[in-house]
């Protein structure tokens, strides 16, 4: 039994990693091409895509450790666990990237924003501009460290969740067969 939680974390951790290293990647090469701010929707499909093979292939791999049994509840953590170790790993990415790779990225940030708001609402005062600007520059990194851990784990869940139902196998269902 102990053997399978190492088992399990190993996995959550090796899957984690790579996904959150394939997320760097996308995110470099969309940096190269001068896209960081206004990405093409095409690198949220390859992201996301990204995100769904490595939990299926991590709670696959658990499922071939554990001899080809699975539950609901191990598909579940593993796929948590494993978009939790990209999350975090994302999140300190992120920093380094805004800090140090594009010192102004929050500045242009603010920025794209204001130009977003100004074409939807050209008759918006500068004063809600100023505040606008004001609360992104204030709380950018608290609400999207935050938003890197929910949607990471909403759908690390919902999609290990599907997963588990579809690969669930245990050892009463083999006996019976």
């Amino acid at each position: 039994m102990e053997n399978q939680k190492t088992s399990a974390k190993q996995i959550m951790i090796n899957y984690g990693l790579l996904l959150a290293f394939s997320g760097i990647i996308i995110s470099l090469i969309n940096f190269s091409f001068g896209n960081i701010y206004k990405p093409h929707w095409s690198v949220q499909v390859v992201s996301t895509l990204a995100l769904v093979a490595f939990v299926i292939f991590g709670i696959k791999k658990l499922k071939e450790a554990n001899g080809d049994l699975l539950t609901l509840g191990e598909a579940i953590k593993t796929g948590i666990g494993i978009t939790f170790v990209a999350a975090i790993i994302s999140i300190i990415y992120f920093y380094v990237f805004a800090k140090f790779i594009e010192p102004n990225f929050v500045h242009n940030i603010i920025e794209v924003q204001r130009q977003t708001v100004l074409d939807k609402m050209p008759d918006i005062s500068d004063e809600m501009l100023a505040k606008q600007a004001e609360m992104t520059q204030k709380y950018f990194y608290v609400f999207t460290f935050g938003g890197i851990i929910f949607v990471n784990l909403f759908l690390g869940f919902v999609i290990s969740l599907i997963t588990g139902l579809i690969m669930k196998k245990t050892d009463e269902e083999i006996t019976s067969i």
